[in-house]
């Protein structure tokens, strides 16, 4: 038995993979080198003469990424982006990337995504870290164009990373204020969290906070209570990436009494977004399998849950099938995905007025809408409803 199994469970409905996808979704935790399309990337590779890619069918690419990803090892996950970034060392390159992933969120039903990416590791071709940023942006705005004229609306804004094992993170994070209102929504850190905590990247954190800038941590993924307690006390994240390890300051007794230690209690009640990542989160050991991850438990202890992809190509995933995972394993319906799209929009790095429009125009129509169809399908005397919507 799981500390899950000793709360109750709600279930609904099951949701179709197409309404799935037609609900407006929220998308704060997803990688730019990590949801690139496999032929964009050997066209790419092809263009500017890199041969490492073990494979040239797009098809066999993407099962190659998913695979090394299946590894249980953060480490090994990681490797994989050696592939995709270096493949995107040019203006033109970065530019055709985020306006594709721009595409591919808002086909999946996303209306407001939260792009990150590490400026640091795109310098190769030379461009300079403002280069980098102003390519980025520019192509999320023509992706955006292009999903308004496909019929999908969608609003894009970056999240800059800096990485935990370099020391360009005080440059990073006044790269991220310098441009917060040309497309720059906050900033994160990001890598291998073993080994390099993000307490010796002080100087960044303390910056931001001068600046009254937006931060998420990567944290409580590889490592648990201490990384997650650095991130917040410390650093202080806004939200948290992942922040599965939560669960080492919980306890849920025999008699089903749950206890939440300090830390646990402070990144419920302060409202702190947990950004989870169910299907990377197997991938890179922090959770051993759908009905084993804590996403249930957490979200039914009442802290604020995200459903997020981590990265598209590299974890085979979409949003529409993360919640679909979801629906397959807890029983969720329109109410929990719903619950957790809001989650994302309370959380996201935008002005209130935004976020509040966001919510009220899009999110709470889409959903009214979502619930309708579902409750159209409960079965009443003997008898089951086939509206759809």
């Amino acid at each position: 038995m799981t500390l899950s199994d000793k709360l109750p469970r709600q279930s609904t409905h099951p949701l179709d993979g197409e309404r799935i996808r037609r609900a407006p979704k929220v998308l704060l935790h997803d990688h730019l080198d990590g949801g690139l399309r496999p032929e964009t990337i050997i066209e790419l590779a092809e263009a500017i003469g890199y041969r490492n890619l073990p494979t040239t069918d797009p098809a066999a690419l993407a099962a190659w990424f998913r695979d090394a990803a299946d590894s249980g090892s953060l480490e090994r996950y990681l490797e994989t982006f050696a592939h995709t970034c270096a493949v995107m060392q040019t203006g033109e390159a970065l530019f055709r990337i985020a306006a594709e992933c721009a595409e591919d969120l808002a086909a999946d039903g996303i209306v407001y995504a939260e792009v990150r990416y590490a400026p640091e590791q795109h310098l190769e071709g030379g461009l300079t870290l403002d280069d980098v940023v102003d390519a980025v942006n520019a192509g999320f705005r023509e992706g955006e164009r292009r999903a308004a004229a496909a019929g999908h609306r969608i609003r894009v804004g970056t999240l800059l990373c800096a990485m935990r094992h370099a020391d360009r993170a005080l440059e990073i994070a006044e790269l991220a204020v310098a441009h917060r209102d040309r497309g720059v929504a906050g900033f994160d850190i990001a890598g291998g969290e073993i080994g390099n905590p993000a307490s010796r990247h002080a100087e960044a954190f303390d910056y931001l906070r001068s600046q009254g800038a937006r931060v998420t941590v990567h944290a409580g993924e590889a490592v648990g209570m201490e990384s997650i307690h650095e991130a917040v006390l410390r650093c202080g994240a806004h939200r948290i990436g992942h922040g599965v390890r939560i669960t080492d300051d919980i306890a849920i007794g025999t008699d089903g009494q749950v206890a939440l230690g300090r830390l646990a209690s402070y990144v419920r009640d302060m409202r702190i977004a947990l950004e989870v990542c169910p299907t990377s989160n197997l991938q890179t050991g922090a959770a051993t399998s759908y009905p084993e991850h804590p996403i249930d438990l957490l979200r039914r202890l009442g802290f604020r849950i995200c459903l997020n992809t981590d990265n598209r190509l590299v974890s085979g995933t979409t949003m529409t099938q993360e919640f679909q995972h979801l629906r397959d394993t807890f029983g969720y319906g329109a109410a929990e995905l719903e619950e957790f799209t809001v989650n994302a929009v309370k959380s996201a790095f935008l002005p209130f007025d935004e976020r509040a429009a966001l919510l009220n125009e899009v999110i709470r129509p889409g959903y009214a809408r979502l619930r309708a169809w579902e409750l159209s399908r409960v079965t009443v005397r003997g008898t089951t409803g086939t509206a759809a919507a």
